[in-house]
């Protein structure tokens, strides 16, 4: 089998790790963006402790605690499914902080409109807040797919077969000068698959920036 072909297996799963953990990141991180702008503190301060530590404490061992430090407890995951746990949870802390600096950028205007207007929070929130902040932090979404999308690599240090465990199990059965092919192979197909979600986050920040002014 040639380099190209091996590593090629191994792309299904890191598109499916990638997008996995971020439709789970991008529905986690809405409440805990909510509960980072609450009225009330102790759900402000649990919220953002949750957020810190998470964000604070390296994918790798998320990685390792789900695959490995729950197995003791009973509690058994796939490679894959730990993998996809993993790094929707880091995701989730991430866009929260996208989400709640999106929230913040919508005009305090907008919120006395709709008050003054007699709509509900909830109302005032779907209909008028989330839309506009949606557009606010598309861009920056986007881009931190892309990173996702490099950072599912960190998946195959518990044995996911995508990109870089292919490269790395090829590179182990080729232990020559040869061995390196499918490394750059592997960095082809990430900046093969960046491509695309590259282009519509830049696509998306033109079109702010054309609306802003």
């Amino acid at each position: 089998m040639d380099p190209v072909t091996a590593v090629l297996r191994g792309v299904p799963m890191t598109l499916y790790l990638t997008f996995g953990a971020f439709v789970i990141g991008a529905i986690g991180g809405v409440p805990l963006a909510l509960a980072l702008r609450s009225g009330t503190w102790p759900v402000r301060a649990i919220s953002r402790l949750v957020v810190d530590f998470v964000r604070g404490v390296p994918i790798i061992v998320w990685l390792f605690v789900l695959k490995f430090g729950l197995a003791g407890e009973g509690i058994r995951f796939t490679p894959l499914t730990a993998g996809v746990i993993g790094l929707g949870l880091v995701s989730a802390a991430y866009l929260a902080e996208i989400y709640r600096g999106g929230l913040q950028t919508v005009p305090i205007g907008q919120l006395e409109a709709a008050n003054a207007l007699g709509l509900s929070r909830s109302v005032t929130f779907r209909r008028v807040i989330a839309p506009q902040a949606f557009r606010i932090v598309s861009p920056s979404v986007a881009t931190y797919l892309m990173g996702l999308l490099k950072d599912s690599s960190i998946a195959s240090t518990i044995i996911v077969g995508e990109i870089v465990f292919q490269a790395q199990s090829y590179a182990r059965q080729h232990p020559t000068a040869v061995g390196i092919i499918p490394y750059v192979v592997a960095g082809l197909f990430y900046i093969v698959l960046s491509i695309p979600v590259a282009y519509f986050s830049r696509k998306l920040d033109r079109r702010m920036r054309e609306e802003i002014y």
